[in-house]
């Protein structure tokens, strides 16, 4: 578990620019920096990085974030990895458990700090002993030429090899005493390059191999995979077991190499074998990559669609091919979001993607993934080709046979109901029927994904990984839209829209406005910002500010005005030191995954660019004082308009009397 603080604490000390410098050249412009988006192609310039702020986005495509999020969306990681990355670029260990910050000074102190650090010491030295096999290994099969040979056979040149830091495990059982000084280390069981015998005797895991690196998503060295070049030899493939840092079930070969060549492609192409991955690259398909030993897992498939909308699956065309293919289909439902795209291609009998595109050449092959199965229609034709649909008994396992697997398309329900009715096309019955016979609410029955309420939930310190503001199934509700709220004689009047031009209150000032409602007909001029949001921006940029707000009571459920008490309660619920290191990254950081996250990145992106605290200071003061006036009129309004007031006791015409004197009167 990552605390919150540390999260925090660790934006707070990064500098977004030198993070986006590190994969793409920036250009000043202004107190900006620019660059072409790297998460669409575009000509001109509308990536846009905030040093001040902390955060990026792009005009062209839409795309925002902070440090953290950047790496998530250019490396594909997930939030924790991201963590990880962003720690190790800066050099600060990432604490196990719970650790309270201490602001920009980062972490330090006591004996979690030292046993922190001594891991991160002992990961470091691991991934070096990989990057020092990877260097022997390559040297060794410059000097064996029936390895040179074999790759020459496959079609692969020096150039490729190299590319691919591709290398070779020379025959004998203990080659790599030579690179390692203490051979008997355990960090080298470890990492899985030897083996202990059962006679105690130590000798490499990998031996007379042809050898390819696998990297993470931050391109370090966690494993290998390894093929032999005797066909007498077995097993054929053979990867590196699981260690601390290598899980097959969450890598793919090539991934890291191919991120942007995907990006450009629009999709990834995910095949069988490293050498297929090797052999389409040789010929200009560098798209592609591979699951290593094992099925497609569910893990593979979400790390893919973060990367690209459309997951392309090349197998064999023969049964085992298509074993593999539905297992890979299996695996995928559950991550499908309506708008991403899974299809399956099955090569010609006794081809795969390398001997295929050798023969054929690139342009034959991408004719070929054009004209790829989608998961449905694949889908489809397997549950069919397994059910006489000629009887109802055929017709009842074919829907049998479904449910399992279009019930977990949660994250797709247009996909999932479009399916739906299809399967109770070819079952001869209607989609209600189908729906009611599997359990399935109707649409109008559905509650809405969001807007829970005006406030169920309670702070939390989110789910520890995620480093999400509000964890937990309460939540923080919402409704995004806008609609009007009166005071009950009409007179205060609290707008959600954001279309209708300028709105009145008690006094004449402006209401709270915001939203993402609008009005139909005439478009008005954009109004100014509402005290709300003048509010949220001010204490946005300068978080720190919060000791100064006292909200008042009595103010309307308005989206803006739920999010201004939301955001104020979290600000001041924060020590001091970290207060003072907070950016509007780290505070939008914390409020991701909740309610409040798509007004507070709207609010954000419309702030103005100040620069003087004392500047942010008197705009915050004056929208408070001007809120708690309009309060007070509403309350006014209110009180007057409930009754007569010969129907009041002493003490309400006393209240009455304090709110309609005019402040300092």
């Amino acid at each position: 578990m990552i605390p919150q603080s540390f999260i925090q604490d660790l934006l707070a000390r990064a500098d977004i620019v030198e993070v986006v410098e590190r994969y793409l050249p920036l250009k000043r412009e202004g107190s900006n920096h620019v660059a072409c988006c790297p998460f669409h192609n575009e000509k001109s310039p509308s990536f846009k990085v905030s040093q001040p702020k902390q955060i990026y986005k792009c005009f062209g495509c839409g795309a925002s974030g902070n440090a953290i999020g950047f790496l998530m969306a250019y490396n594909g990681l997930e939030f924790v990895e991201a963590i990880r990355s962003l720690a190790e670029q800066m050099g600060i260990p990432v604490p196990e458990e719970p650790w309270r910050g201490g602001g920009r000074g980062g972490p330090g102190g006591g004996s979690g700090a030292s046993d922190d650090a001594a891991a991160m010491e002992a990961t470091a030295r691991l991934y070096e002993h990989m990057r020092e096999a990877t260097r022997f290994y390559r040297e060794q099969l410059k000097l064996h030429p029936k390895a040179i040979e074999y790759l020459k056979q496959r079609g692969l040149t020096g150039e490729i090899a190299s590319r691919f830091a591709i290398g070779f495990a020379p025959p004998g059982w203990q080659n790599l005493e030579q690179v390692f000084a203490n051979y008997t280390s355990p960090e080298l069981d470890q990492v899985g390059l030897v083996v202990n015998g059962e006679s105690g005797r130590r000798f490499d895991f990998f031996r007379n191999r042809i050898m390819f690196p696998i990297l993470n998503q931050r391109g370090m060295i966690v494993g290998f995979g390894a093929r032999v070049i005797d066909p007498e030899d077995q097993p054929k493939y053979l990867n590196s077991r699981e260690t601390p840092l290598f899980d097959k079930g969450r890598e793919l070969y090539n991934l890291f190499a191919a991120r942007r060549a995907i990006r450009e492609a629009g999709r990834v192409l995910v095949v069988e074998g490293y050498m297929d991955v090797v052999g389409l690259a040789q010929h200009g398909v560098d798209y592609a990559v591979a699951a290593l030993g094992t099925a497609t897992t569910p893990f593979h498939v979400q790390k893919l669609l973060r990367q690209t909308d459309n997951i392309v699956f090349s197998f064999d065309g023969d049964a085992a091919g298509r074993r593999a293919a539905w297992r890979a289909l299996e695996n995928s439902l559950a991550q499908l979001i309506d708008g991403k795209n899974l299809s399956f291609l099955f090569l010609p009998q006794g081809d795969d993607p390398d001997s295929f595109i050798r023969r054929e050449g690139r342009e034959a092959f991408e004719a070929l993934l054009a004209g790829a199965m989608p998961m449905s229609g694949f889908l489809v034709r397997e549950l069919t080709q397994q059910n006489d649909l000629a009887s109802e008994e055929g017709r009842a396992r074919l829907l049998r046979d479904a449910k399992p697997l279009v019930t977990q398309l949660q994250q797709a329900p247009m996909l999932g109901r479009m399916l739906r009715k299809r399967l109770a096309e070819l079952a001869g019955i209607t989609p209600a029927e189908l729906d009611s016979h599997w359990g399935i609410a109707a649409p109008e029955a559905l509650a809405p994904a969001r807007g829970r309420g005006d406030g169920g939930g309670r702070f939390g310190d989110g789910d520890g990984n995620s480093g999400r503001f509000g964890g937990g199934g309460g939540g923080f509700g919402g409704a995004r839209g806008g609609g009007s709220g009166r005071s009950p004689d009409g007179a205060g009047r609290f707008d959600g829209s954001r279309g209708g031009g300028r709105r009145e209150g008690p006094g004449g000032e402006q209401a709270y406005s915001g939203g993402r409602g609008g009005s139909a007909g005439v478009r008005r001029p954009r109004p100014a910002p509402s005290l709300a949001r003048t509010m949220l921006q001010a204490l946005l940029s300068k978080p720190e500010l919060v000791r100064r707000v006292e909200l008042p009571d009595g103010l309307e459920a308005h989206p803006e005005l739920r999010t201004l008490r939301v955001l104020v309660e979290f600000l001041q619920g924060q020590p001091e030191a970290a207060l003072g290191g907070m950016r509007a990254a780290g505070v939008l950081q914390a409020f991701a995954g909740s309610d409040f996250e798509d007004m507070l990145r709207e609010v954000e992106a419309d702030a103005p660019e100040w620069v003087e605290t004392e500047e942010v200071q008197a705009e915050l003061d004056g929208a408070m004082e001007r809120l708690r006036e309009q309060v007070r009129r509403a309350e006014a309004a209110r009180m007057a308009g409930a009754t007569s007031l010969a129907g009041l006791t002493p003490e309400m015409r006393d209240t009455l009397r304090g709110l309609l004197r005019r402040p300092g009167a």
